[in-house]
């Protein structure tokens, strides 16, 4: 009899050790479909800013440093992406992924502020396209990085809980960093494309 209740415990500990693991796994999966999904975003937006600065380098002669911040900090923040998506929730990439977006949407907040003074860019159809499509792609990677801040939130709050934070770094399973946005309060709002 005592050898068939040992034989329950070491077969019902190996099932809860199994049953921890995956939902560990189940989690960090979700957390990285998650930063997935703003990776895709984040290069839609890489892929509009280079046409709006061409279809508005015409009108904004005048405006050389300005076009070129925007560019320069365009190449900084695909290069962070792509180090942030090889390695979601790494807290290095995840920190310079927020930086650089930081610094692209402080220059793209000064070129959308430069329009103002250009009627004629104001009005083409082109410019007024891209940035709707801009503004677009900005509320969706904020709702990406919310649902990815989310989930990243209950993998470490689970990893952390007993019982799992006794095994979980014996297991692999890593502390995973948030998206923070490094910007001002003035910054953190989506470049304003209307002109309405």
């Amino acid at each position: 009899m005592g050898m068939w209740i040992l034989i329950a415990v070491v077969v019902g500990s190996v099932l809860w050790a199994i049953g921890m693991y995956n939902s560990l796994v189940g989690l960090r999966n979700r957390y990285r479909n998650l930063f997935s999904q703003i990776d895709v975003q984040l290069k839609r937006r890489y892929e509009l800013i280079p046409n709006l600065v061409e279809s508005a380098k015409g009108y904004m002669q005048h405006e050389r440093g300005t076009l070129e911040a925007v560019v320069n900090a365009r190449a900084s923040a695909v290069n962070a992406a792509q180090l942030a998506a090889a390695k979601p929730g790494d807290a290095a990439a995840m920190q310079g992924l927020a930086q650089a977006e930081s610094t692209l949407g402080g220059a793209l907040g000064r070129f959308v502020a430069l329009f103002e003074q250009y009627p004629d860019l104001k009005a083409n159809q082109n410019v007024l396209g891209l940035q709707k499509e801009l503004s677009g792609t900005e509320n969706t990677i904020a709702a990406a990085r919310e649902a990815y801040n989310d989930s990243v939130m209950e993998y470490n709050t689970r990893r952390e809980s007993l019982p799992e934070s006794l095994f979980a770094g014996l297991l692999g399973f890593e502390a995973a960093e948030l998206l923070h946005a490094t910007q001002s309060v003035e910054e953190r709002h989506a470049p304003k494309v209307s002109f309405g």
